[in-house]
């Protein structure tokens, strides 16, 4: 079981993963500006397509409030790219297939599913603040509703 849970203030854990394209992105390039980290189980699936949505549909918004955002999961980057292509995605999808970074931020572990306990990926939201470091740190998040919520949290919406 992982027992990392991030807080604000801590260090964000640094990271280099392929996008979409197998280019790799790397967590330290961003540092100047606030990164939305979003954490999903799968591409391509209705909750996570649901969540990328509203993103994409919010994500002028969130680059005119300052933010930059980027989703991983644990798919390979051609999954990512059929992903981006089918629902327009038009933010970085980065692949995590060994874990690294899910685990190194606790959005991997052990959940509930269906009742059931499993290890799988905790869907997880951490805003990144221009020095580094987390400002909010959000797990279990639904994926439907969430992207209004961190507006709302992150005080954009007035």
């Amino acid at each position: 079981m992982n027992d990392t849970r991030l807080s604000p203030g801590d260090p964000a854990p640094a990271f280099t993963l392929p996008d979409a394209d197998g280019v790799p992105v790397e967590l330290a390039s961003y540092r100047g500006q606030n990164v939305i980290v979003y954490f999903y189980p799968a591409a391509m699936t209705p909750g996570c397509t649901t969540q990328a949505c509203d993103f994409r549909d919010n994500l002028n918004a969130f680059q005119a409030a300052g933010y930059v955002v980027l989703g991983i999961s644990p798919d390979e980057p051609a999954k990512l790219a059929s992903f981006r292509e089918r629902d327009h995605v038009t933010f970085p999808l980065l692949s995590d297939p060994n874990l690294e970074v899910l685990t190194a931020y606790g959005a991997y572990g052990e959940k509930k599913l269906y009742g059931k306990v499993v290890n799988g990926v905790i869907r997880s939201t951490f805003v990144v603040d221009r020095d580094g470091k987390i400002n909010k740190a959000m797990y279990n998040v639904r994926a439907t509703g969430h992207v209004a919520k961190l507006w709302r949290d992150l005080g954009l919406d007035g």
